[in-house]
Parts: structure tokens; sequence; C-alpha cells
């Protein structure tokens, strides 16, 4: 362009920073593009710079990304954790990164109580409560198996799991059956009737689904979780908190299994019943999807994708492609929402669960522009759910068409977070996520909005730097 050109042809301008620049040029009818813009993270120029310069990063970032969007997920069974994920008598496995007793929530330390209760290995709350302190019974983060779990994750042997597979190459994930809502384990209640429901889960209700999924599977029928993913993001629910399209398709295409497996016709009907009583049902069939999608991008020498998203209630941890399993934490945030009755911000427990690996995987918060009604469980108006989404495909190396968004005319899903991308612009993830009540006992209080702490971006950045080939 030309000096005569730009004096005297039509401007298009480009801001960066506050909004009275590009609102004074509308005003006189001119072309403005907004950009987000900030300065890196205070105190990683450094580690910014030399991870930007590993000459592996480029290539290994594409490879993790490639991995993402061939990954695969179909459900095979339903079984039990001690056959499915080794559990032994007193093993116990829990959302997020490593925790001990003395640094647990309440939500967590509650889901213990209530699994050692449901277990059998205690008498009363008290007593379990004793145990779990004094070491007598040990607890890992269930991705350490391969797991998720959402809210408190808390799984213990005799609790049935969903058990997906990557057909591409065999990789396995499992998720615990969803409670539905109210008091439940996976909040931190663990009163009799939590108890009660969590037996008739692992008598009638797992049992039930083993026998509709092995039927489809003797018969050769390929039950795709992760199709019904893409469908149900087109019908208007993103996968974290809103799920009542994938719990129906899912009913859609295994009932009929069921009915024909010949399950007991009372039992049958307690189930469809509270299937179809439970909204949030299909979520513990997205996490692992989810984890499927994530879990084939690790490993890989060089890439700054972010694999893992997960909270214990008491930190916030994530994991990258290039670092393999070591965790980096921060504190986790207490979510801005919405509360249920008369509870409130005091309340509220900090961010909890591996239900964050929606997010990783780009759903969930990173799709709220799919599902604008999300924003009357989590709060703020459908202009934010489109803010938000649009944000994320600043921190993503790529967009995922399988799903595709309606509203942005069905653009991919914004995946995989890039560590330099997050801790170079100052944008942070975001999610969006029921709340737990703070004290143990409690159950649900809410749901809300929350990003992870920026420690966690800088500690993986900082060991991603310290792996990276010497410049020069």
């Amino acid at each position: 362009m030309t000096t005569h050109d730009l004096l005297t042809g039509t401007p298009s301008v480009v801001t960066a920073g506050a909004a009275l620049f590009p609102d004074a040029l509308r005003t006189q009818g001119v072309e403005v593009t907004e950009v987000t813009w900030a300065p890196p993270t205070a105190g990683t120029s450094g580690h910014l710079a030399r991870v930007l310069a590993d000459p592996r990063r480029v290539e290994a970032n594409r490879l993790a990304a490639e991995r993402m969007l061939a990954a695969g997920a179909h459900l095979v069974d339903v079984r039990p954790a001690s056959e499915a994920l080794g559990l032994e008598r007193g093993q116990f496995l829990h959302a997020g990164p490593p925790v001990t007793w003395e640094n647990a929530s309440g939500p967590l330390r509650g889901a213990l109580i209530g699994a050692v209760l449901f277990e059998g290995l205690a008498a009363d709350a008290d007593e379990a409560e004793r145990l779990l302190a004094s070491g007598s019974f040990s607890w890992e983060p269930c991705h350490h198996r391969g797991a998720v779990g959402p809210m408190a994750g808390v799984v213990s042997p005799s609790m049935w799991v969903f058990e997906l597979v990557d057909p591409a190459d065999g990789r396995t994930a499992w998720c615990s059956l969803n409670e539905g809502l109210g008091k439940v384990l996976r909040y931190g209640a663990y009163n009799e009737e939590v108890v009660t429901r969590l037996r008739w889960m692992a008598d009638v209700l797992g049992p039930v689904l083993q026998a509709g999924v092995r039927r489809a599977r003797s018969r050769g029928a390929e039950l795709d979780m992760l199709a019904i993913v893409g469908q149900m993001i087109q019908m208007g629910d993103e996968g974290h908190n809103r799920n009542r399209a994938g719990t129906l398709m899912l009913m859609r295409d295994l009932l009929p299994d069921v009915i024909e497996s010949g399950v007991d016709p009372t039992r049958l009907a307690e189930v469809v019943r509270f299937v179809g009583g439970n909204d949030h049902f299909f979520l513990n069939l997205v996490m692992p999807v989810c984890k499927l999608v994530t879990s084939a991008a690790a490993g890989i020498e060089g890439s700054s994708v972010v694999t893992v998203m997960a909270r214990n209630g008491t930190e916030f941890g994530i994991q990258t492609s290039g670092t393999g399993d070591r965790w980096f934490t921060g504190p986790a945030q207490t979510p801005n929402g919405l509360f249920l009755g008369d509870y409130g911000p005091d309340d509220a427990n900090p961010d909890i669960g591996d239900s964050a690996i929606t997010e990783t995987a780009g759903i969930g918060g990173f799709v709220m522009a799919a599902a604008p009604a999300i924003v009357r469980i989590v709060g703020g108006e459908v202009g934010d759910a489109l803010t938000a989404t649009r944000s994320m495909y600043e921190i993503t190396t790529t967009e995922n068409p399988r799903f595709g968004v309606p509203i942005l005319d069905f653009r991919g899903a914004p995946t995989a977070i890039d560590v330099t991308s997050v801790i170079g612009s100052g944008v942070l993830p975001q999610i969006n996520t029921g709340m737990a009540g703070r004290v143990p006992g409690t159950g649900q209080v809410g749901a809300g909005l929350v990003t992870p702490p920026m420690e966690c971006f800088v500690g993986a950045l900082e060991a991603l730097a310290d792996a990276a080939p010497p410049l020069g």
C-alpha cells in the first residue's frame, strides 16, 4: 500500500488493548478488527523463548494434534473396578493430582468416607474417617490407571465402570457410572441414601448395562461413543454440564440390546427410569472418550500440548505430551456462577474433578457457543458463550471437525491446548463445572465457570524448557 492509498482509501484498522480506541473509530465509520494481546506472563520470557526455539516443537505439536483428531472411542464393556482397574480391598482412586489426607478437600474426604462405608470397611463415618487419617487405606489419581472420575472422582473396587477402547491402537479408558444429581458421593455426600444408591448401582445398574453392551458386541455392533459426542454438540450439549441429548442417544442405541439380553423386566424398568431421569448420565461416557482423545497425544518429545487437566479440590494439575506423567500444579480456584437454594460463595469448595478432561479434548467450556442454554446453569449470557469459544482458538493448535460448532458455521472445536500459547497470550482455558460444598457430606451447591491457575502452565513451560536441546 502506498502513502496515497493510505490517505485516500478506506482504512481498515487492527487494534489491541483498551476498547476506547476501537469504539471511537467505529463511531467514525472505520472498519475495526480487535485482537486479544497481552505480554507473556511475567518471568517466563526466557523459558518461553527456549521452548519456542526447540526444533522439535512444531512437528511434535502437529503429530500430537493429528493423533487427537484420529482417536476413536468404542464402549466395549461395563464391569467392576476390581476387574477392570485391578483395585484391591482398601484401595481407592480419586480425581486430580495426588493428595494426602491432610491436604484433601472436604468433598474428597466425604467421598472417601462414603466409599469406605460402601465397601463395608467401617461401621460408621467416624470410624471411616479415623481409618483414612491413620493411613489404613491407599488412594491415587484415577489418571494413574488410565481412568477419570467426575468431581471427587472416588472409585472403589466394588463400583462398576464403563470401559472404552480406541479401536485404532487398543488404548483403554474407564469411568465410574453416574449417580445423578443432589446429594451424591462425587460431591462428597455419604449418608445412607448415598450408600444405598451405590449398592443398587453395583447390584442392578452395572449388570444390566453390562448385559446390553455384551449383547451388542456379540452381534458385531460398534457402540461408537465418539460419534455420539459429535452429534450431541450439534444438538445443544457441550459435553460437560449439559449432556441431555447424549444420554437420550445412548438409551436409543443400547436399549434394544438390553431388552434382548433377557434381563429381569423389573430391573430393566428401574434402570430405564434412573437413566432417563438423569440428564448427566452420559457425562461419565464423555469423559473416557475425551481421555482417549487426549492420551493419544501423550509421550511425544518436544510437544507442548496439554494432555490432562484435573483438580482434586485443593490443587489444579496439568500434564503435557512432552513431559510424560509429571504433574504441574497450582491452587484450585473457586468457580464463579449460580448457587442452589440458600448456598453462596462461602459454601463452595475450590474446583474439583477430572471432568476438565472434556475441555482438554476441546469440548465442554471450549464449545459453550454450541450450547447457549448452558449459560442458564453457570451464569452469564449467550454472548459470553460465543466469546468464550472464540477465545479458545487463541490457545489451541488445531480444530476438530468431528465436534463442529453450528453457530460458528460448523467450525471445528478448538483442540490441543498449547502451553506456549497460554503463556504468550495470558488466556487461560475456560472450564464450566459443578460446585461441591466445602463441608464433607454437603453435596452440590451450584455450578459455574472457572480457569486453571497460571502456575500450572508456568511449571510445565519450565520443564519443557529444561528438556529442550541446547540453543545453537
